[in-house]
């Protein structure tokens, strides 16, 4: 007898979420038509079910889920006093010193810096270097570009560049090198490492496809990791074991459409502060997304192959991860 792989895994993710899924067969066939991996979990059950010929264990590119993990290192270094939320950057000193002293941790982790979303080279390497298009900037020449273009903080403005400062400054605050080799290194130290987490800016031995270079700006959006590395991770905020700063959701002038606030590497919906923290991201050839339903204690992940189309659904796997989060 023909068996259905979507409706399947609808079930099995059914016995997790505890509710009816069956209406979202649509929505998670275009979500992964190239296929991909889709996990939930809630207290100790859960599962990571790959579609499409995609292993559920295999690593997959993060993208800006990468954000989060970012977020999570900062708030790691304020908890042991290594950085401060709100004190300018530049107190940190070294290559920091150059950064205007408006531009914060807690401004970087929730896009309120003033910051660009990307370094003004990339109108001209997305083109040149389109699957590598931060790789030829140097760390200084991250904290030239913030230093030039860096507007008055406090207004929503979503900013890989921010966020991979962040990272840059992460690594120099926890006394590794202002470097992607240094952030690494302190996210292992500090986050990955005590969690018993395998998420590395280092790239599977067989990606599913070409991946994306973000170089120095590795905290933006240059980690892997698989479903069920991206399960314990959210289920490490809910037990309390990353800080209360994700908590921390606030309304700030110019969020997008759907976003009832901003918290250090998350959005957040519904009745503040509680409701869902979530984030997604899309690569060159791969899409991302990771949610937690505060009141429900649900946990889910979507990791699917191939970019945002041109054309048709490019909201596709956000809708999902929303649908699967529930209300």
């Amino acid at each position: 007898m023909f068996r259905d792989p979507l409706r399947a895994t609808l079930r099995d993710l059914e016995g997790v979420l505890g509710r009816d899924l069956s209406p979202l067969r649509p929505l998670l066939r275009v979500a992964l038509a190239q296929g991909g991996v889709v996990g939930a979990a809630r207290g100790a059950r859960q599962v990571a079910l790959g579609l499409r010929g995609a292993s559920g264990e295999a690593p997959g590119e993060l993208a800006s889920v990468s954000k989060p993990f970012t977020a999570a290192l900062a708030g790691a270094l304020v908890g042991r006093g290594a950085l401060e939320w709100h004190a300018p950057l530049s107190a940190l000193g070294g290559p920091l010193r150059r950064v205007p002293r408006s531009v914060t941790a807690w401004g970087l982790a929730t896009h309120t810096a003033g910051v660009p979303t990307h370094p003004a080279r990339m109108g001209l390497t997305t083109f040149t270097h389109f699957y590598d298009p931060y790789t030829s900037m140097t760390p200084d020449e991250v904290v030239s570009s913030v230093r030039r273009w860096a507007q008055p903080p406090g207004r929503y403005r979503y900013s890989n560049l921010g966020a991979g400062l962040l990272g840059l400054a992460c690594a120099a605050a926890a006394g590794e090198a202002f470097s992607a080799e240094g952030y690494a290194r302190a996210l292992r130290h500090e986050v990955t490492g005590p969690l018993g987490l395998r998420v590395t800016p280092d790239r599977p031995l067989a990606p599913a496809g070409r991946v994306t270079g973000f170089g120095p700006l590795v905290g933006a959006g240059g980690l892997f990791g698989a479903a069920a590395e991206l399960l314990r991770f959210g289920q490490a905020h809910l037990a309390g074991q990353l800080g209360p700063a994700w908590l921390d959701a606030r309304r700030v002038p110019g969020l997008p459409a759907g976003v009832g606030g901003i918290a250090p590497g998350w959005f957040a919906r519904g009745a503040l502060p509680g409701g869902v923290r979530w984030h997604d991201g899309v690569a060159r050839a791969a899409r991302a997304g990771l949610g937690v339903h505060l009141e429900s204690g649900a946990v889910v992940v979507v990791l699917a192959r191939g970019g945002a189309p041109l054309l048709g659904a490019r909201e596709a796997v956000p809708a999902l991860l929303q649908a699967l989060l529930g209300p």
